[in-house]
């Protein structure tokens, strides 16, 4: 498609009933949720007006995704919780999900924030990749069951709505420089092996099976490495009709993460080809400020 053909790409607060209205289609749209399980109208309207940042992206004229945070206590830290981030199925891929992220945290700069956390199913490997990768954020605490078994939240019947709980510290460098699109630097890259894959896997893909169709080897919890990796399947929606393997890799990671996090790892980074890793580091360090 030529340069002058595509349609223009804005990104701005949205501040009118009207524009709400359309969150509800949006909510609709990519997670088929039902009446029940939107974010209401009456939500949005409050959180417009009292703290909350609310953002869309529009293509050319239409209301094409949005993200939604709103002022919450971390410890005893004020900051924004992101509730919501979506983008309609037909503008998935023209990097809309950076742009608002991007959006939110320059309003939440402007703001005097530091910090955004959200949480998210941490077996969906697209939206690892976007939080870990492209913005810059980390994990370090697991949360089984977070919303209990509602269905709508749920990969499967009866499959837990386990979650990781991400920090997006946005005046580091490290949250600047990715937002540029500037190449990660991996910890301390001397002492990695060429293959990253080579690294020591605290979960990992058994050899039995087809992919997709493929169940966790059983997790390894006594590693003592620096850094280990952690499998999981590249897409999980693959696996919809084996709710079976979905609840093996649920409990392998959900062990993983809790025994490791636990001892002072976190989800640094995340590696997205061929297979689907998360890097665990131990003891990261401060991250610095821009400001340092």
């Amino acid at each position: 498609m030529a340069e002058s053909s595509r349609p223009r790409i804005t990104v701005r607060r949205l501040t009118k009933v009207a524009e709400f209205e359309t969150l509800l289609d949006i909510q609709r749209d990519v997670w088929g949720h039902d009446d029940l399980d939107v974010t209401p109208i009456h939500q949005f309207c409050v959180s417009s007006r009292l703290g909350g940042i609310l953002i869309g992206a529009f293509v050319g004229h239409d209301l094409a995704g949005f993200v939604y945070s709103f002022p919450a206590l971390f410890g005893k830290r004020h900051i924004q919780h992101s509730h919501l981030l979506a983008v309609r199925p037909e503008f998935q891929g023209l990097g809309l999900g950076k742009r608002l992220k991007r959006a939110q945290r320059a309003e939440a700069l402007r703001r005097g924030y530091d910090l955004i956390t959200w949480t998210f199913d941490p077996l969906q490997a697209r939206n690892a990749n976007l939080n870990l990768q492209a913005l810059g954020a980390f994990a370090r605490t697991y949360l089984p069951n977070f919303y209990g078994l509602t269905p709508a939240l749920c990969l499967g019947p009866g499959i837990p709505t386990d979650r990781l709980l991400i920090e997006w510290p946005i005046r580091t460098r490290r949250v600047a420089d990715r937002l540029e699109g500037k190449r990660p630097n991996v910890g301390e890259p001397r002492r990695w092996p060429d293959d990253l894959l080579a690294l020591p896997k605290a979960l990992e893909r058994s050899s039995a099976g087809e992919p997709p169709f493929v169940a966790p080897s059983p997790p390894r919890l006594g590693l003592r490495d620096a850094v280990v990796l952690v499998e999981v399947p590249k897409d999980v929606k693959a696996l919809g009709g084996r709710p079976d393997l979905i609840a093996a890799w649920q409990s392998g990671l959900r062990q993983v993460m809790t025994r490791y996090f636990a001892r002072g790892y976190r989800a640094d980074y995340f590696l997205f080809g061929d297979r689907a890793f998360y890097v665990l580091r131990k003891g990261s360090g401060r991250l610095r400020s821009k400001r340092d």
